[in-house]
C-alpha cells in the first residue's frame, strides 16, 4: 500500500511557502510514488502558482498526483497519514494532533524548517522533540551539506537546465512568448524581490553603463520601487519603459516551470525567500539573494552564513565586490560602486556559478532525505 503523505502548507508571504511544498509535493509524489496531500490555507496562491488550476471548482484538486486541499478550521484530514509535514513550523490543527495519538503505528511527524546555511543547522538536522501522548516530532533542516536535508532538486533539473541554456533557439523562443526581445548585445536581468530602497542605485548605475541592459520585472513587491524609480504612478504587465542604456519590462504572473526557465535565460538573477533562491542556484548563474527581513536583524546573520560557504575559492578580489554587493542590497546600501567593480570580474562569476551548482548537486535532494528518513523508520 503507497504511504500516504500529509504536508500542512500556512501560506504566509503570498508564494514562497507555497512555492516550496508545491515542488517539494510534486516531487515525493512522481519520483516516489507516495500518495501526497497538499493542504494549503490560502488556495488563491496555489492557483497563482500553478495555472493549470485556475479553472477547476471541486475540491480536492489533483495536480501534477497530488491532491490539494484548502486547510481551513472546519477542513481537516479525517485520518492521519503515515507521514505528517508541517511546513516552516505551521501549528497543526490540534484535533488532527488526536488523530495522529490514535494512529499505531504513530505516523511520522516532521518539522521542515526554513532554509539556513548557519553552522548549527547540522547539529540540529533530524533531531527529535517529544510531543504530548508519546508522539515524536522531527526538526527536518534543508541546507547545503550531507549533514542536513539539502535542497529541492528533481532527479533531471540540471540536464534540462543544461540542454535549455545551449540552445539559444530555446531561449529565444521562451523570451519571444513572454514578448521580450533584448538587443543582442544586452545583459538580461531578472529582477524578483522585496520592497528595496537600495533598487534606485543599481537602476541608474544600469542607465549609465555603456552596455544596454534589460531588466526583466515579474509582478510582485518590488515593482512600486521600480515605478518610483521611474517616475509613474504604477506599472503594470505589459509596460516596458527606457532610460539610458537601460530597459525595463514588466512581465505577467508566470508558473514556476516557467520562472526556472526565466532563470536559466538571464545573464543576472535576483531573487528573494527561499524558493526563487534554491532556483537561483540550480541556473548556474550570477545572482544575487533579498533575504527576507527579521526583526533584531537575524536575516544578516543568515545572509553572511551563506556568503561564506559561496565564496569559499573565489580570489578575494571577486570575493570581496560579491558580499558587499549583497549586504548593500540587504542594508539598503548604494549598489553602483559595486556593482561595477564585480563586472570585471565577470567570468569569474560564470564560472563559480556553475561550479557551486555540481557541488550542491553532489548533496542528497531534499525529497530523497525525507523518502530515506521515512523508509529507514518504516
Amino acid at each position: 500500500m503507497r504511504a500516504i503523505w500529509d504536508i500542512f502548507c500556512h501560506v504566509v508571504d503570498n508564494f514562497g511557502d507555497i512555492g516550496v511544498t508545491w515542488r517539494l509535493a510534486q516531487q515525493l509524489a512522481s519520483e516516489y510514488d507516495f500518495d501526497v496531500h497538499l493542504w494549503v490555507s490560502d488556495m488563491s496562491a496555489f492557483r497563482r502558482i500553478c495555472p493549470q488550476a485556475e479553472t477547476a471548482s471541486s475540491l480536492p484538486l489533483t495536480q501534477q498526483g497530488v491532491k490539494v486541499y484548502h486547510w481551513t478550521d472546519d477542513n481537516i484530514p479525517v485520518r492521519a497519514a503515515d507521514v505528517v509535514i508541517e511546513a516552516f513550523a505551521c501549528q497543526l490543527p490540534k484535533p488532527y494532533i488526536a488523530l495522529m495519538a490514535q494512529k499505531s503505528p504513530a505516523p511520522l511527524w516532521l518539522n521542515l524548517e526554513y532554509l539556513s546555511a548557519e553552522d548549527w543547522v547540522e547539529g540540529c538536522h533530524g533531531l527529535p522533540s517529544p510531543q504530548p501522548d508519546k508522539l515524536e516530532k522531527y526538526f527536518f533542516f534543508p541546507g547545503f551539506t550531507a549533514q542536513t536535508g539539502g535542497l529541492i532538486r528533481e532527479h533531471n533539473l540540471i540536464c534540462r537546465r543544461q540542454q535549455f541554456q545551449q540552445s539559444p533557439h530555446a531561449i529565444n523562443t521562451f523570451l519571444h512568448q513572454l514578448g521580450v526581445s533584448p538587443a543582442p548585445d544586452a545583459m538580461l536581468i531578472s529582477l524578483f524581490a522585496y520592497e528595496n530602497k537600495a533598487l534606485a542605485s543599481w537602476l541608474d548605475s544600469l542607465a549609465s553603463a555603456s552596455r544596454p541592459t534589460h531588466v526583466l520585472v515579474p509582478e510582485g513587491r518590488i515593482l512600486a520601487d521600480v515605478a518610483n524609480w521611474l517616475e509613474v504612478p504604477a506599472l503594470a504587465t505589459g509596460d516596458h519603459f527606457s532610460r539610458g542604456a537601460l530597459d525595463i519590462q514588466v512581465l505577467p504572473f508566470i508558473s514556476q516551470s516557467d520562472y526556472d526557465r526565466l532563470l536559466w535565460s538571464c545573464d543576472f538573477n535576483a531573487v528573494r525567500g527561499e524558493d526563487s533562491f534554491v532556483r537561483a542556484q540550480w541556473a548556474g548563474r550570477p545572482f544575487i539573494w533579498h533575504i527576507y527581513q527579521q526583526e533584531n536583524d537575524t536575516h544578516l546573520e543568515k545572509l553572511d552564513a551563506f556568503l561564506h560557504r559561496y565564496t569559499q575559492g573565489l580570489p578575494a578580489e571577486v570575493a570581496e565586490p560579491l558580499r558587499a554587493l549583497w549586504q548593500a542590497w540587504n542594508s539598503e546600501g548604494n549598489m553602483g560602486e559595486n556593482w561595477h567593480t564585480l563586472l570585471a570580474q565577470w567570468p569569474h562569476l560564470i564560472s563559480h556559478a556553475e561550479e557551486w551548482c555540481g557541488k550542491q548537486q553532489k548533496v542528497t535532494n531534499l525529497a530523497k532525505s525525507l523518502a530515506q528518513f521515512y523508509q529507514i523508520r518504516v
